[in-house]
């Protein structure tokens, strides 16, 4: 469903240029994918994910967009949004987010507002999940879906607990789903990550994978039932990540420990 090949960034479609940050890592994968965007013909862009400072990244994105109209956030870890501020002061633009913290000059983004830039248009669409302001953005001119860190290129996003949360995930995956059923979507530009062609698939690869890894956590819970020493909350979530996660590197643990919390959580409400 998803790449396993190397990715560099690049052009894609006629309005999208990706410009690849250098912090490559177990959680940024290839490393941050910086979205300039611009209508054809257009001399100003729009900037989505700035990302991080690391190793010139901010000089090589303000040297390469040009004159720039608005940056735009699909959420607030660092690695997407470090940079911002000074990207617009250096630009003389905006910064807009689903969170006010980040915003800069302009007020908070609002779920299905349109964006129009010299031609560009763009849906804002609230995609809660990886985190509570999470925001995915529709490029309607080329079936595109910018999806922040909702949906990476490669492998799955963490939901971590407790901005992380598992309801609005599933709710935005079928909100997703819906705009390729509805022949809106068809390719998917992830913050991390290749370009995914088939949304579609890939879209219900990961409501899938993460279904599958709820049965997975319900039954390490029936395993460790049996067992008093698991019964400690602050002890249960590790122990059901050294059973669901067994095979996955122990690096990863941690990560794996905050989505088992949130899955933990789901499956309490329900």
């Amino acid at each position: 469903m998803t790449s396993s090949g190397p990715w560099s960034g690049g052009p894609f479609g006629q309005r999208g240029q990706c410009l690849l940050a250098p912090n490559p890592g177990i959680m940024t994968l290839d490393g941050t994918n910086t979205w300039v965007l611009r209508e054809p013909g257009s001399a100003r862009a729009v900037v989505v994910d700035p990302g991080p400072f690391e190793e010139g990244h901010l000089d090589r994105v303000d040297d390469e967009t040009g004159d720039v109209a608005l940056v735009l956030l699909t959420h607030h870890h660092f690695d997407h949004s470090e940079v911002a501020a000074e990207l617009a002061e250096r630009k003389g633009c905006a910064v807009r987010a689903l969170d006010p913290a980040y915003c800069v000059g302009a007020d908070p983004l609002a779920d299905d507002e349109l964006i129009s830039i010299d031609g560009l248009r763009l849906q804002v669409l609230a995609t809660p999940g990886h985190t509570a302001d999470s925001v995915s953005f529709l490029l309607p001119d080329e079936r595109v879906l910018l999806s922040g860190d909702m949906v990476l290129g490669r492998g799955t996003t963490v939901v971590a607990h407790p901005d992380g949360q598992l309801a609005p995930y599933f709710d935005s995956i079928e909100r997703m789903r819906a705009l390729v059923d509805a022949g809106e979507v068809d390719t998917i530009w992830p913050a991390h990550g290749p370009v995914l062609p088939d949304a579609g698939a890939v879209l219900d690869f990961y409501r899938a994978h993460r279904r599958e890894r709820l049965s997975q956590v319900e039954t390490a819970l029936e395993q460790l039932a049996e067992d008093p020493t698991a019964s400690s909350a602050d002890t249960l979530a590790r122990r059901v990540v050294e059973v669901v996660y067994a095979d996955v590197d122990p690096v990863l643990w941690d990560a794996a420990e905050l989505s088992v919390r949130a899955q933990l959580e789901y499956l309490a409400e329900r």
